[in-house]
């Protein structure tokens, strides 16, 4: 009943608030993010697994990959994916671990969408291998000094704060980290620029870095140390929702490709009449239903409270290469037009490119599986 009525809801701003200006937002390189989470906001879609009293909804994880699902009906990959760093990369370690005077003063203007977050985990010499992050924040008094640089920062142009992982102490890599809520528009905070992307264009992507930036020791989420710690529980929650907001448009993308073939005529007959092409669509389809199937149990188990980190890993590993697989086959049989901008195809067929790589690369996600399976080669 929630996902029937909160989804024709969430349907509605998408197709009046989000979808008429996404053009134009792929061609400027960035879209409002203050005032559409504002609106995003308002309906309570920034907020359906976080406490009440922070002004969630407090339903469970399961409710926030439904959202993910219907955010897969924007006509591009950029917001979706923003909008998920804002729900589910931000602000999970803050919800389970930060005081609440944190929350009261980070946590619930984020789910009202009266800020916009963004997450500094990825430097320049370390993406997937977060645990040689390089950036510190040493502390002094009842402050933390922070010195380095973060890469990779989706929404870092529009940011008001940062969940930012750092360096606190000299110790062990996994034991030496720290989150920190960092608002941005401290002294010290440069924006280096707007990286330029092959996809994801309507999403901001900034280069940022940091000269002693002070900021209150009070600001620590949790435990100093722990910062890998909380990281590392979220991505499987990051996983999870990325899967999540692949399914939509793959659909989305299988059914424009069956109307298009079915009216554009070669050789005296539609593109769809070959069996060819109408087989690798239901071959297509049947693909995106078993990675559907495969999300459902993993988050099923998840739900339960059960280490999902295995499966979620096969789920993401599967998504990327499942889009890369779609978005290619599918561009093939619009010729000439699935070359050009001017459709939904190739807009996703860069875009989505990015699900291999960001939030853990294929690769890392089968170094975990191999791990799970006991077949990784001990160092």
């Amino acid at each position: 009943m929630w996902l029937e009525t909160r989804g024709v809801e969430y349907r509605e701003i998408i197709d009046k608030e989000i979808n008429p200006f996404v053009d134009k937002w792929e061609e400027e390189g960035q879209f409002p993010a203050h005032k559409v989470f504002k609106i995003l906001g308002q309906a309570g879609f920034l907020g359906v697994d976080k406490p009440t009293e922070y002004g969630g909804m407090g339903l469970d994880f399961s409710y926030n990959v439904a959202v993910a699902e219907e955010l897969g009906h924007i006509r591009c990959g950029g917001i979706p994916m923003a909008i998920g760093v804002q729900i589910g990369m931000t602000t999970p370690a803050l919800t389970r671990f930060g005081s609440d005077e944190l929350k009261k003063q980070f946590l619930v203007p984020t789910i009202a969408g009266d800020s916009v977050a963004c997450l500094g985990i990825s430097e320049a010499g370390a993406g997937s291998d977060v645990a040689n992050i390089k950036t510190t924040a040493v502390r002094k008094g009842d402050e933390y000094i922070i010195n380095g640089g973060k890469m990779w920062t989706t929404t870092g142009c529009q940011a008001d704060w940062m969940c930012l992982l750092a360096n606190t102490s000299k110790g062990p890599p996994h034991q030496n980290k720290s989150l920190i809520c960092l608002p941005m528009n401290l002294p010290g905070i440069h924006i280096a620029k707007k990286i330029d992307k092959l996809g994801m264009r309507s999403s901001d992507t900034a280069q940022i870095f940091f000269e002693d930036v002070r900021v209150p020791s009070r600001n620590l989420i949790g435990e100093e140390g722990m910062g890998f710690t909380y990281q590392m529980l979220q991505f499987q929650e990051e996983r999870l929702w990325g899967v999540a907001t692949v399914l939509t448009p793959l659909e989305n993308i299988i059914q424009e490709t069956i109307d298009y073939t079915r009216q554009r005529k070669a050789f005296d007959q539609s593109i769809l009449h070959n069996q060819a092409v109408h087989f690798r669509l239901a071959e297509l389809a049947t693909e995106v239903e078993l990675l559907r199937s495969l999300l459902y149990r993993t988050l099923a188990l998840y739900v339960e409270g059960n280490d999902v980190t295995k499966l979620a890993s096969m789920a993401k590993l599967k998504a990327g290469r499942l889009a890369r697989e779609v978005t290619d086959s599918c561009l093939q049989f619009w010729g000439g037009m699935g070359f050009t901008s001017e459709v939904l195809v190739s807009r996703f067929y860069r875009d989505l490119r990015l699900m291999s790589i960001g939030g853990g690369t294929d690769e890392t996600m089968l170094s975990i599986i191999c791990k799970y399976m006991e077949t990784l080669p001990k160092k």
